[in-house]
């Protein structure tokens, strides 16, 4: 493999302006390289054997289906990173709405190595494409209400950053990226402390200026926390019903931004939408997700 530095810089500027840090990114496809590379002595036998060493070609990377694209530049730099020689062109900006056919990417370079990076650029890229495409139908599905789809922490290990990413590229908004970003009193937190009330005094009393969100699972837990001189930043509404999270918003009147969360599918996105709650968080946008199908296809000169 090849060092970062061998990236070019415009391609490293453009993962710093998503808020991608070049380093992770490079460290996650390396990573991943191992899984096909184990021994970086031996190669790709398939590819040595059957492609002249300097033999040159151009692959064409295209969606086969309709969706949202996104980690196109993490998979532009795996050619790279593999000493592809690589000159890629016709990318289309993460983000973009393609169709069946569309072409998303062109590599040009040294064959046999860009055969060995085809499987990492293309699992990482259509998982988070993947993403991207289902949080734009989320986001599709509340257009015209004043609610936004969140991410949560229901990630994959070592790949939240570059899931998060993908959410924004499909039109989500992040949650908290770490438990130490903002303090979120869930259910169990409530048992321990003795209510809502006092688990929010707790959390302001050891952090203070820490943002702290609260769950809540009655109308009455949330007057408790509107009643204070200092609600807390924001509140989770779990598993409330439509008609309770709309008497939920007509209560706080804009005081505190509210969650909804818990039984949310998109068929009820709408719904949600229009009892007027700020956000709508969506585990399953990051922990099970169905990939977007791209593929890899060499030009036959």
């Amino acid at each position: 493999m090849t060092r970062l530095s061998d990236v070019p810089a415009d391609l490293l500027d453009e993962l710093r302006a998503a808020e991608l840090d070049p380093e992770l990114v490079w460290a996650k496809l390396a990573e991943a390289l191992r899984e096909d590379l184990p021994d970086l002595d031996l190669d790709d036998p398939t590819s040595s054997s059957t492609i002249p060493a300097d033999a040159r070609g151009e692959a064409v990377l295209g969606a086969r289906e309709p969706g949202v694209v996104a980690g196109l530049g993490i998979a532009a730099v795996t050619f790279f990173m593999v000493g592809a020689d690589a000159t890629v062109t016709d990318r289309v900006p993460d983000g973009t709405r393609v169709g069946a056919g569309d072409v998303v990417m062109r590599v040009e370079g040294l064959t046999q190595r860009m055969l060995v990076a085809e499987r990492t650029a293309l699992n990482l890229a259509s998982h988070l494409s993947g993403i991207a495409t289902a949080t734009s139908h989320w986001v599709d599905a509340l257009a015209g209400s004043p609610t936004r789809v969140l991410d949560t922490r229901k990630t994959l290990p070592g790949l939240r950053a570059l899931q998060k990413y993908a959410v924004r590229c499909g039109g989500g908004v992040n949650h908290r990226t770490s438990l130490q970003d903002m303090a979120m009193v869930k259910d169990n937190h409530v048992i321990a402390a003795g209510g809502v009330v006092p688990a929010l005094a707790a959390i302001r009393g050891r952090v203070p200026g820490l943002p702290v969100e609260v769950e809540v699972t009655t109308l009455d837990q949330l007057e408790e926390l509107l009643a204070l001189p200092e609600p807390p930043e924001r509140v989770l509404l779990d598993n409330m019903t439509d008609e309770l999270m709309a008497e939920a918003v007509r209560r706080t009147d804009g005081r505190v931004p509210l969650e909804a969360s818990g039984g949310i599918t998109l068929e009820r996105a709408a719904r949600i939408g229009a009892t007027g709650v700020d956000f709508v968080s969506v585990g399953a946008l990051t922990h099970s997700v169905r990939v977007l199908d791209l593929g890899m296809d060499l030009v036959d000169r």
